[in-house]
């Protein structure tokens, strides 16, 4: 039996809950409150009040974050609800429960570790506890009394103790209230927390009657309560189950999911152009990838295998078919470049593969070879698996990948592109609804807007160096809206070269505006670090304060997002670019 709940506790993982826009969300929502009223049936009607806390933060003037632990298709076997209160900084843990249900060990004791990472990652200075008496003075249950020993027994184990010393356990009707406790919030890098002083307590003591139970007490309640705090700093009750020895003051052991999910394939290496010029190398991933996973952001799993026939939602079959069947048949260590193409008869394919490369390329340096297909196959793989993931819940995913694709347009390939990554991933999240797709990487990116053209139902938006002297040259004109049903779905915003952080991010704004007006349910971005200072191919000249701002206000749009890698050829880029930009994420995503 003991090996049955342990095989069961491994399976459970922890994940934030922002609102309950999705349907997944709101599955998960109901179970919650299903569970709280079972739990709770004194105060079930609570219960009602969840989804409220959680999708109008402003009503109640502070933020509900529900943590739910999730097992097989995403069954609920517990959950906690934190109220942080912006104005103090500092967060009350107003519910922690486990289904009774499930014969699991373990499953409090992550949720409560997965609160306290959260907690700390947010920034918020401590956490705050409530937790009904264990003195036999003031419960006369002896069941209830067992219940409260047991629940503080356990808090004790990570050295949260209840405050003494004021008047916060003062009966309202005769009716019990809960202790007090404090967690200051320990840090594996900082050590123990900072002693919490009388002024601070006072504030919080007066915020938590206040906006939690201000239709339950007087204001000559609420200020007798706070003129009772008068140690400084404040005194917490010793330790009355554990040895001081034997608790986990420091215990942060990952059990909360990251906020961001990171998919790369090690196929991508395979496809190495080693000619003179070609930048386009495997080693733009791993500068990536080697600095991203030093952060606490990031967890990282590997691609699944998706059919082709996504691949042929977006181009073109004759085009996949070509592709496959050149680069399958070339000699190793040799490559394809393109040097003839149909200006005329182009409806007359030539039946010369190399020459036929040109019938389905746009530019002259991007070749086919033995491992080209299988790279840009697995590039696929990484970006479906993200849009997969975002479709069951995760916030936000990133897919390092290379070669790039926002050149691939439905039929033809160029720009170091094969396959149209970004495109494949929101025609396949848009089985769900609208999509929009931004791309931001310094060059148009044509394919994108080729392949959604006629549609409505994904709006593009690319902000780039004006064509008239950024590669691809011929599309990316502010005049090019969409046709048929696609018109006023297509959005470019050239921008002159050395535009600066600045105008980007202004640009940024402005798109990002017109995405709010679309509503989609997901938000892909096309993301090229060739905007910044250095980079052999771009010129707008932006730093990583840019980039890192660029990162929090897509994340301010708040929805489910997907970042699809695109170009970038400075390694010093790639490397400092991507850590801001992807700092400016996660910490929105904290935030929020």
């Amino acid at each position: 039996m003991i090996a049955k709940s342990y095989r069961i506790t491994l399976m459970i993982r922890i994940r934030r809950v922002y609102n309950t826009t999705f349907l997944r969300d709101r599955d998960i929502v109901a179970q919650v409150m299903e569970l709280f009223r079972v739990t709770f049936p004194d105060v079930r009607d609570y219960a009602e009040s969840i989804p409220k806390h959680l999708d109008n933060p402003v009503r109640y003037q502070y933020k509900t974050v529900l943590l739910a632990a999730l097992g097989p298709k995403n069954t609920v076997s517990g959950f906690a609800l934190i109220i942080h209160f912006p104005l103090v900084n500092y967060s009350l843990l107003d519910f922690i429960v486990v289904d009774p249900e499930i014969k699991a060990r373990g499953i409090g004791s992550a949720l409560y570790e997965a609160v306290r990472e959260y907690t700390a990652a947010s920034g918020s200075k401590g956490l705050f506890l409530e937790s009904l008496p264990d003195d036999s003075r003031l419960v006369k249950d002896p069941r209830l009394l067992k219940e409260n020993q047991k629940r503080l027994k356990f808090y004790e184990h990570y050295g949260v103790f209840p405050i003494t010393g004021t008047a916060y356990e003062t009966p309202i009707d005769e009716h019990p209230v809960p202790y007090l406790l404090y967690d200051p919030l320990p840090s594996p890098a900082k050590g123990a927390g900072k002693p919490l002083s009388a002024a601070e307590l006072r504030k919080v003591v007066r915020t938590i009657l206040t906006k939690k139970y201000g239709n339950l007490v007087s204001e000559e309640y609420i200020e007798m309560v706070v003129k009772s705090v008068k140690q400084d700093p404040v005194q917490l009750r010793p330790a009355r189950y554990m040895k001081t020895d034997s608790q986990l003051k420091l215990s942060f052991t990952g059990k909360l999911e990251k906020p961001i999910l990171l998919i790369c394939s090690n196929h991508h290496g395979i496809h190495h152009v080693k000619e003179r010029g070609y930048v386009e190398r495997p080693a733009r991933v791993d500068a990536i990838r080697e600095t991203l996973l030093k952060e606490n952001w990031f967890a990282e799993t590997g691609a699944r295998h998706f059919p082709e026939s996504w691949l042929a939602s977006v181009h073109n079959p004759g085009f996949i078919r070509y592709l496959r069947t050149v680069c399958m048949n070339m000699q190793p260590k040799r490559s394809i470049y393109p040097y003839v193409f149909p200006i005329r008869n182009q409806d007359k394919p030539p039946k010369d593969l190399s020459v036929c490369a040109g019938y389905y390329c746009i530019d002259t340096f991007t070749p086919l070879n033995r491992n080209a297909y299988g790279a840009a196959r697995a590039a696929v793989d990484v970006a479906l698996t993200c849009a997969e993931e975002l479709r069951g819940g995760r916030r936000a995913a990133y897919a390092l990948l290379r070669p790039p694709g926002h050149h691939a347009e439905t039929k033809v390939f160029g720009g170091f592109c094969y396959f149209n990554n970004a495109a494949i991933a929101a025609n396949y999240l848009s089985k769900d609804g609208p999509v929009a797709v931004l791309d931001i990487d310094f060059h148009h990116g044509n394919g994108t807007q080729d392949i959604f053209y006629r549609r409505r139902d994904v709006l593009t938006l690319s902000i780039h160096g004006k064509p008239e002297t950024a590669y691809p040259y011929f599309s990316g004109y502010a005049d090019e809206k969409g046709e048929g049903e696609g018109a006023g779905f297509n959005i470019n915003y050239p921008l002159k070269e050395e535009a600066g952080a600045e105008v980007w991010l202004n640009t940024i704004k402005t798109a990002l505006g017109r995405i709010a007006r679309f509503k989609p349910l997901y938000l892909v971005v096309s993301l090229g670090f060739d905007t910044m200072r250095g980079d052999p191919t771009g010129s707008f000249g932006l730093g990583v304060e840019a980039m890192q701002e660029a990162g929090a206000l897509l994340t301010r749009a708040a929805l489910p997002l997907l970042i699809v890698q695109e170009g970038g050829y400075s390694l010093r880029n790639l490397r400092t670019g991507s850590h801001a930009f992807f700092r400016g994420i996660a910490k929105e995503l904290l935030r929020k």
